[in-house]
C-alpha cells in the first residue's frame, strides 16, 4: 500500500509544481503514476472504484497544493473550485479507465487525450468556469519552452503533456530502444521548436514604439471598498505626478477610481447629465502633466433599464433596473472618453450564473447587490488613442487566451492588463497570474503592460520576457517604451480550435467505443 501511495504523491508533485513558482517541464511526467496505477488495477467493478479513488485523491491534492490561496478572500473558493476541477479531470480519466480495460489501446490513449482536453475547453467556456489548471498554464515560468503557443494556445501545452506522458509510460512499461527514443523525441522536439520561434520572435522589428507609465497605489483591497476614498484619489493624483510628460498611456488598476459612475456621461448620479467632477480633475491634471497621453483606469460604472429592456443580470433600484459593470475607462486631455466592461468574471465573487438565480427564485432575497452578479461585458475592444490601439483587459481575462484574443483582433498594437491582486496575501496567487500574462504575449505576440494594485505590476515583451517590476506591497510608477505590433498569430485567427477538435474527437471516441462493445458482445454470443 505503500509503494502506490508513494506513486501517487509523486503524481501531484509533479502536477503542482509549475503553479508554484518553480517550473511545468515537469508534467510530461506527472501522470505516469496514475497511468501505471490504472494499467495494474484488474478490469472489475471493485477495481474501477478503487482506481477512482486513487484518481480522485490525486486531483484533490493537485487543487489543494495550487489554490489553497483563493482561501484568503472566500474560504467556498478553494472548496468550489477544487471540487468542479477535480470532477472534470475525474471524467476525463476515468472514461480513459473503462475503455483501456474493454477496448483496443490507441482508442483507450486518444480518450484520455480527447476528454481531458474537452474537459478543460468546457471549464473555459461554462458558467462555471475556472481555467487555472489548465494543463498548458503550467508553463507560465517556462514561456521559452512553449513559444509555438503563437500556433496552438495553452491547449497545445496540454495536448503536448498528455502526449509525453503516454510516451513515457510505454517506455517505462515495456522498455525498448525505440520507444525510449520517440518519448525522448517528444519531449525534447517541441522544445528545439520553441528555441527557433522565440530567436525569430526576437529579430522580428517593432512598428513603433509608445512610452508607457504603469502606477501601482498599493491600497490595502479589504480596506479600499470602504476606506476613505480622498485618501485614495490623493494617492493617485501624487503617483500621477511622477509620469513623464512625453507619455503616451498611463495605466492604473482594476478599480482603481472609488466610488459607481453612471454610463454614458460617467455622472455620480443616476439622472446626472455631467460626468463627475473626478473626470474632469483627470482630464486636467493631464493636460498640465502629459498633455499627449490617455490615462486607462478600473472603475465601477453602472447602467440603467427600462424593464422591459433590462438584461439576465440586471438588479433593480431607483424605480429601474440597471447592471453594475466592472469597468475600464479611457480619459484623455480633452475628456473623452472610451468604455470596456470586463467580459469574463470570478465565479462566485463577481459572477453567479442567472439560472441558479432562476432556480431558486422563490428564495431570493434583496442582499443589497453585495453578492450576486456583476453585467458581463460581451467581447474585448480596444482604445484608440492618437493613431495607436490598445487592449484594456481586466484581471481575469487575462486568464482566457481566446477572449484575450479578441482584444487583439481588434486592432490592438499592444495590451494592458488592470488587476487587483491583492486579494490574496502574498501567496503564489498573485505571482502565478502575472506569469499567466507571459503566456497571452507570446499566443498574441503583444507586449503586455501589467497594472496591478500591489501584487506584480510590470512589461512583458511580445516574445514574454519579463523586464521592469513592481512586487508586493511596492507603490511607485514605472515607465518604458512598449513596442508596437500589427500581425496576427494563427492562434489569434483562429482560438482554442484544438478544444473544439478535441470536442469531436471525444465523441467519435465515445461512438466508436459503443460500437466496438456491442460488435464484442455480439461476438461472443455467437
Amino acid at each position: 500500500m505503500k509503494r502506490p501511495l508513494a506513486a501517487l504523491l509523486l503524481s501531484v508533485v509533479l502536477l503542482s509544481a509549475g503553479w508554484l513558482s518553480l517550473t511545468g517541464l515537469l508534467l510530461p511526467a506527472a501522470l505516469v503514476p496514475l497511468l501505471r496505477a490504472s494499467a495494474d488495477e484488474a478490469p472489475t467493478r471493485r477495481g474501477w472504484w478503487r482506481m477512482c479513488g486513487r484518481a480522485a485523491l490525486v486531483f484533490l491534492l493537485w487543487n489543494a497544493a495550487t489554490v489553497w490561496w483563493i482561501w484568503y478572500a472566500t474560504p467556498i473558493g478553494p472548496i468550489a473550485a477544487a471540487l468542479a476541477s477535480t470532477s472534470l479531470n475525474l471524467f476525463a480519466f476515468m472514461l480513459f479507465h473503462t475503455v483501456s480495460k474493454h477496448a483496443p489501446k490507441p482508442l483507450a490513449y486518444t480518450t484520455l487525450v480527447a476528454a481531458w482536453i474537452a474537459t478543460e475547453y468546457w471549464y473555459t467556456t461554462g458558467d462555471f468556469s475556472w481555467p487555472w489548471l489548465v494543463l498548458g498554464n503550467g508553463f507560465s515560468h517556462d514561456v521559452w519552452a512553449v513559444q509555438w503557443y503563437e500556433w496552438t494556445g495553452v491547449f497545445g501545452g496540454s495536448l503536448w503533456v498528455l502526449v509525453v506522458n503516454l510516451l513515457l509510460f510505454e517506455a517505462l512499461r515495456a522498455p525498448s530502444r525505440r520507444r525510449i527514443l520517440r518519448a525522448a523525441a517528444g519531449y525534447v522536439l517541441p522544445m528545439l521548436l520553441s528555441l527557433a520561434l522565440g530567436a525569430r520572435c526576437r529579430l522580428q522589428p517593432d512598428e513603433g514604439r509608445v512610452k508607457v507609465s504603469i502606477l501601482q497605489p498599493n491600497v490595502d483591497c479589504y480596506e479600499k471598498f470602504d476606506g476613505d476614498d480622498r485618501a485614495q484619489i490623493a494617492n493617485i493624483f501624487d503617483l500621477l505626478g511622477e509620469v513623464p510628460a512625453d507619455a503616451d498611456f498611463i495605466l492604473l488598476p482594476e478599480t482603481a477610481l472609488p466610488g459607481r459612475y453612471w454610463e454614458p456621461s460617467l455622472a455620480e448620479r443616476p439622472d446626472g447629465a455631467a460626468a463627475a467632477p473626478i473626470w474632469r480633475q483627470l482630464a486636467d491634471t493631464l493636460r498640465r502633466r502629459a498633455p499627449g497621453a490617455m490615462l486607462v483606469t478600473g472603475a465601477s460604472t453602472c447602467r440603467h433599464y427600462t424593464p422591459a429592456d433590462r438584461t439576465p443580470t440586471a438588479r433593480p433600484g431607483w424605480g429601474f433596473w440597471y447592471d453594475i459593470y466592472n469597468s475600464a475607462v479611457g480619459i484623455d486631455s480633452a475628456a473623452r472618453t472610451q468604455l470596456h466592461h470586463k467580459g469574463r468574471l470570478v465565479i462566485g465573487v463577481e459572477s453567479t450564473p442567472t439560472w441558479i438565480f432562476d432556480l431558486f427564485d422563490f428564495l431570493t432575497i434583496d442582499l443589497g447587490g453585495t453578492v450576486g452578479q456583476l453585467g458581463i461585458g460581451t467581447r474585448g475592444a480596444a482604445f484608440d488613442h492618437a493613431g495607436t490601439r490598445i487592449a484594456p483587459a481586466i484581471c481575469y481575462e487575462g486568464l482566457y487566451g481566446d477572449f484575450f484574443g479578441d482584444h487583439v483582433r481588434r486592432g490592438s498594437a499592444f495590451t494592458a492588463i488592470l488587476s487587483n491582486d491583492g486579494w490574496w496575501g502574498d501567496t503564489p496567487g498573485y505571482r502565478h497570474l502575472f506569469t499567466l500574462s507571459r503566456l497571452r504575449a507570446v499566443e498574441h505576440r503583444r507586449a503586455v503592460a501589467r497594472a496591478a494594485n500591489t501584487g506584480r505590476s510590470g512589461f512583458i515583451s511580445p516574445c514574454g520576457a519579463v523586464s521592469q517590476t513592481l512586487g508586493w506591497e511596492r507603490r511607485g510608477v514605472l515607465t518604458e517604451e512598449v513596442p508596437l505590433r500589427s500581425g496576427l498569430t494563427f492562434y489569434t485567427r483562429h482560438g482554442d480550435y484544438l478544444g473544439r477538435i478535441a470536442e469531436l474527437v471525444l465523441l467519435l471516441s465515445v461512438l466508436y467505443y459503443v460500437a466496438y462493445r456491442v460488435k464484442r458482445r455480439n461476438y461472443l454470443v455467437q
